[in-house]
């Protein structure tokens, strides 16, 4: 099969430029000694789990139990919980992970702990406390409490202090090239180990990593592993991010034009159900997608099943006309689609199911 012959919308998948970006942060993880737990959550697939531990990585990080429940189903045995579990019924299932895989969990309160230490059950589960150091989103501030929560893990039955981990979304250069939030964040970092330090309390590893901040890693002291996502196929919000080239942008959504009837517009088959309704994170570019080929085009609303695209002066397009269009967040959209169609050059290589599409528990 060949691409003109999917039915759209469809996400596809550019091979070869997937396995270039998975070689690439491998190979950057090994060069600098930091250790690679990449985050599913932006594919959701076993299989490209298991590809990125071939080339390295030496385990995965997942969001939601969910996701954890599938990798471990599929055999996958290293797994980072990289989200607070809360309540019963997130024990009883992190328990039956554990049967499973090893899995090391982040947390930012005594409810996780509680949550997790009953999840131990007899069993020993590696834990992290959570920090925020910029990204204000989840973590507890980078001082005393962090230091009360590491001795609540520790005075926990079956509970061991793993270190600190945190979520540096918020780092990347601005677009004058300076990176403030960089020396921010050492800078946080840096006092904290000293306040452990002075309280005598070893911190065994320090984790971190997301897609935009991971060339920097090497930079922050004592980080020995990295958790970028976002990598493996790239997005709009990674390329605005300059973290990326429109040549690194592995997925894209193929859509049919299916109407050019009003003057100045055409309606694609592909909405919010097909791209997700992110917004572009950076700088002031409008849309939710940039489409390939044609870069001044705007696809600037959506409904569930139609996306609406502003054509610039001159252009035209044809009723049928296929369209290649970059997310602006490819985790969102993937999670949208039942599976995905990996290419090279204009052949479809087969689909792929995402397993772990809509696993939000």
């Amino acid at each position: 099969m060949r691409l003109d012959d999917l039915e759209t919308p469809a996400m596809i998948i550019d091979v070869d430029v997937m396995e270039d970006n998975l070689r690439r942060m491998a190979a950057y993880s090994g060069r600098h000694g930091i250790a690679l737990r990449p985050h599913i959550k932006t594919h959701k697939m076993p299989r490209l789990a298991r590809r990125q531990l071939d080339l390295g990585a030496h385990g995965i990080t997942v969001a939601k139990l969910g996701e954890a429940e599938v990798m471990s189903e599929a055999g996958l045995e290293d797994l980072m919980l990289a989200y607070p579990p809360i309540g019963e019924a997130k024990a009883r299932r992190l328990r039956a992970v554990l049967e499973r895989a090893r899995v090391s969990v982040s947390l930012d309160s005594e409810e996780a702990v509680a949550t997790t230490g009953r999840a131990a059950d007899g069993a020993r589960i590696p834990v992290f406390v959570e920090i925020d150091l910029g990204a204000r989103r989840c973590g507890v501030p980078p001082g005393p409490e962090a230091v009360r929560l590491a001795r609540l893990i520790e005075a926990t039955p079956g509970l061991d202090f793993e270190g600190l981990m945190f979520y540096p979304g918020h780092v990347h250069p601005d677009f004058d090239g300076n990176n403030n939030t960089l020396e921010n964040l050492v800078d946080e970092l840096q006092r904290l180990l000293e306040l452990f330090a002075a309280e005598k309390f070893p911190v065994p590893r320090i984790s971190g990593g997301s897609t935009p901040s991971a060339p920097y890693c090497h930079l922050i002291p004592g980080l020995d592993e990295m958790r970028p996502g976002t990598y493996i196929f790239n997005d709009r919000n990674t390329l605005e991010w300059k973290s990326c080239t429109e040549k690194q942008c592995a997925a894209s959504l193929l859509v049919t034009v299916i109407s050019n009837a009003v003057p100045g517009r055409v309606i694609v088959d592909g909405g919010s159900k097909t791209f997700s309704s992110d917004p572009l994170g950076p700088g002031t570019r409008k849309g939710h997608g940039l489409v390939r080929g044609y870069p001044e085009m705007i696809l600037f609303f959506m409904n569930e099943e139609h996306g609406f695209l502003e054509l610039p002066p001159g252009v035209r397009l044809k009723v049928g006309q296929r369209l290649r269009v970059i997310p602006n967040h490819i985790c969102g959209a993937v999670n949208l689609h039942d599976v995905v169609f990996p290419y090279r050059g204009q052949e479809v290589l087969g689909e792929w199911t995402i397993e772990a599409r809509g696993r939000i528990r």
